[in-house]
């Protein structure tokens, strides 16, 4: 899925489905960022990172702690991710 792709999700009146846009954009995001950070760490990065790598991973950390309580609620209001 791409960012794109959650656009209808996000504009709808029903809050699961902007609750499952914010869930898919928020994993898409981790997705790429955990990619880059696999990259620096390689030396596969195609450019040079103008933040400090320690808090792209604190980044990463958090948007993954995010994505769990995500599922902890979809899970309690019966949202189907």
């Amino acid at each position: 899925m791409e960012l794109k792709e959650t656009i209808e999700l996000m504009e709808s009146d029903d809050y699961k489905d902007r609750f499952r846009a914010e869930y898919y954009q928020l994993k898409i995001r981790a997705e790429k960022l955990d990619n880059m950070i696999y990259e620096f760490d390689n030396g596969t990065l195609l450019f040079e990172p103008k933040c400090p790598m320690g808090v792209l991973r604190e980044q990463l950390h958090t948007m993954n702690r995010y994505i769990m309580l995500l599922e902890e609620r979809a899970n309690d209001e019966g949202i189907e991710l």
